[in-house]
This record gives C-alpha cells, structure tokens and sequence, in this order.
C-alpha cells in the first residue's frame, strides 16, 4: 500500500510538471525553463543525499551513459516544452503514456520476445487511442501535434538505458547525474536565451524542477518497495491528474473523441501490463518445473 501512494504521487507530481510546463510556454524561452528545471533537480538532489551518502553519491562506473541519459532526458524535456504549446495537458499525457507499449513492439523485434496476442491487441488500442486524440486530417490539427509522438521515441530509448544503468547504478546516484547534465547542457546556451523575467514566472518555472525532482524521487522509493508489474498500471493514473489539472487551471476539457482516445491508451496499457507480468509468472513458473523434474 505505500508503494501504490507512493506511485499515486509521484504521477500526481509528473501531471503537475507538465501543467506547469505548459504554462511556462507562454512566459519564458525554453533553454530557461529547462536550465531552471534541472538546476533545481541537481541542487535537491545533492542537498538531500550528499550529506547521508558522501562520496558514493557520485560514484559511477558508466559515466557516458550517465551522459547520454542525461542528454536523453533534456531532449525529452525540450520536445515536450514545444509539444505543450500545441496540445493540452491531457491529450499530451495520454500520448506519452503510448511508450510502455513501444517497448512492447521493440522487445518483439529486437530481442524476439514472444508477444501474444492480447499484448498486440493493448498495442493497437494505445495506437489508436492517440489517433483519436490527435486525429489527424481533422480541422483541429496541425504538424506540431505529432510532437508528442516523437517525444514517446525519445522517452523509449530514455527508460532502456535507464533499465540498462539500473543493473550496476544506484538509483540516487542516477538521479543527481541526470540533473547535473541537463544543467550543463542547458547552460551552453543560456547566453543566448536569457532575458529578464518577472517574479510570477521564475516561481513557475521552480515548480517545474520542484515538481519533475520529487516525482522522480518519489518513483525510486515506490519501485523500491513493490515490483515494477504491480505499480506499472498506476502510473495511467496521470492522465486522469493531467485532465483534471488541466481542467481546473485552463479550463479546459478534452471533447467526446478524446476522451475515448485517452479511455483506450489508459485501457490498453493496463491491460498490457497485467498480460506481460501473467506471461512472466508463467515462463518463471514452467523453468521452475523443469529444474524440479531434472
């Protein structure tokens, strides 16, 4: 159960980042809005752990992917930046959420997992759900909606090498690094984007990093305590904060098509999600027998 609040929370917070994203759109450029986000992860993140860990905090024994996944991230963030100027909070969320489902397809092509056909099935009604909220061809679209698909491929390979650091990293450490690049990064071009702000719009743009750094800490500690299977279904519960965010802050509310759109993306990834761990526990299950009966 404290794992589950945990997750609740944490997409709670992620569906607040991307509100205050989108309003940041209107306020600031965004090389400063993403300086300011990672500025406040890498600051948190060292104040909180640097004390209790010390010098194990910033041991690494893969600095380059520590790099390119921080790179990855600020990518991610960049596109979702310009991805939110054209599309509501909601309907950005439930295109987002379509990445658990890629992973789906790359594991069926590239390492030839078998994939059964209820996964297949959860993949196209995630697709088709996005087609829905997007639509395009329809008078309500344009080219800059597609964004958040290209995002979903950023974010894809983002979440594998964060699979792939997690086998020899620890979580915290990971964290911190993903702040200190994105700042670096970001801080090569500040020159050229800075301007004067008012008050009203730093303080938004420190609840973006406040925001994205407790929600990403707030995932660490609810994986730490519950498998990946069970909380992975919990984080569809972002779209249902993103829409009601979105709802209260721009008064906005997603139209009839949409909201089957985001019915079918949420729907098909939960179901994914409970047919992957199903097939799990039965492969485990079947090598267990064979260990038995050798």
């Amino acid at each position: 159960m404290a794992a589950v609040l945990l997750i609740v929370a944490a997409v709670a917070c992620f569906a607040a980042l991307d509100t205050s994203t989108k309003q940041a759109t209107t306020l600031a450029p965004v090389v400063m809005a993403v300086w300011v986000r990672y500025l406040v992860q890498a600051l948190a993140t060292g104040a909180s752990l640097l004390p209790q860990m010390r010098g194990d905090l910033l041991r690494t024994r893969r600095p380059l992917l520590q790099a390119l996944r921080g790179a990855l991230l600020l990518l991610c963030s960049v596109i979702a930046f310009y991805s939110l100027k054209a599309v509501q909070v909601g309907e950005f969320t439930a295109v987002v959420m379509l990445c658990p489902l890629l992973l789906t397809v790359l594991a069926a092509w590239a390492l030839r997992e078998r994939v059964s056909w209820l996964r297949w099935l959860c993949v196209g009604a995630g697709f088709a759900g996005s087609m829905l909220v997007l639509r395009p061809g329809s008078e309500l679209f344009s080219w800059a909606m597609l964004l958040p698909l290209l995002l979903v491929l950023a974010n894809t390979g983002f979440q594998l090498l964060t699979s792939h650091l997690s086998k020899t990293e620890d979580p915290r450490t990971t964290h911190l690094y993903t702040g200190i690049v994105g700042w670096g990064l970001a801080s090569l071009a500040l020159p050229w984007a800075w301007q004067a702000l008012p008050g009203s719009t730093w303080l938004v743009l420190a609840m973006m990093g406040g925001f994205s750094t407790l929600g990403h800490y707030l995932l660490i500690l609810a994986f730490g305590r519950a498998p990946v299977a069970v909380l992975t279904p919990f984080l569809y519960l972002q779209i249902a904060f993103a829409t009601l965010f979105a709802w209260v802050l721009f008064n906005h509310l997603p139209d009839a098509w949409s909201f089957v759109g985001l019915a079918l993306v949420a729907a098909g990834g939960v179901l994914g999600t409970w047919s992957m761990a199903r097939e799990t526990r039965a492969r485990a299950a079947t090598r267990h027998q064979r260990l038995v009966d050798a």
